[in-house]
């Protein structure tokens, strides 16, 4: 027991150590990472039958997704941010859905979408990332 307690500690300490060393591109880098963990770990607890755990984890999912929607610049991104944001949303409300009756699949769409996201924002060059002055999605 507290062997866990201080492996959660250290993880909360080494979580937000990251974030304050992090700029704007790996922090919505680790917002994607963080949903993409949430939702596989929803599903997991799903196939488990671990209902509580599984609506705690929803309930992350979408704040990070939430989260992700805060960040697009609709002045710099114009169309992109719009269609990012109704991307985003479709997620939440499919994830809600999900939740409510159960089913994999719509955890599996979810995963489907932020996958390609996640990879393509990772992909970004350093030299984008510097014109763009290391900010927030677009």
């Amino acid at each position: 027991m507290y062997a866990a307690r201080r492996l959660e500690q250290y993880r909360h300490i080494d979580l937000e150590t990251q974030v304050a060393e992090a700029d704007g591109h790996r922090l919505v880098q680790m917002l994607f990472d963080g949903a993409i963990e949430r939702v596989q770990a929803a599903k997991a607890a799903l196939e488990a039958g671990n209902l509580a755990r599984k609506g705690e984890l929803v309930g992350k999912a979408l704040t990070i997704l939430g989260g992700l929607r805060e960040t697009l610049d609709f002045k710099a991104g114009g169309e992109l941010a719009e269609n990012l944001d109704f991307l985003y949303e479709y997620m939440q409300r499919t994830l809600l859905k999900a939740h409510a009756e159960n089913r994999l699949e719509g955890f599996e769409e979810v995963l489907k979408l932020l996958r390609p996201l996640a990879e393509a924002w990772r992909s970004i060059p350093e030299s984008a990332r510097r014109a763009f002055g290391q900010g927030a999605a677009t």
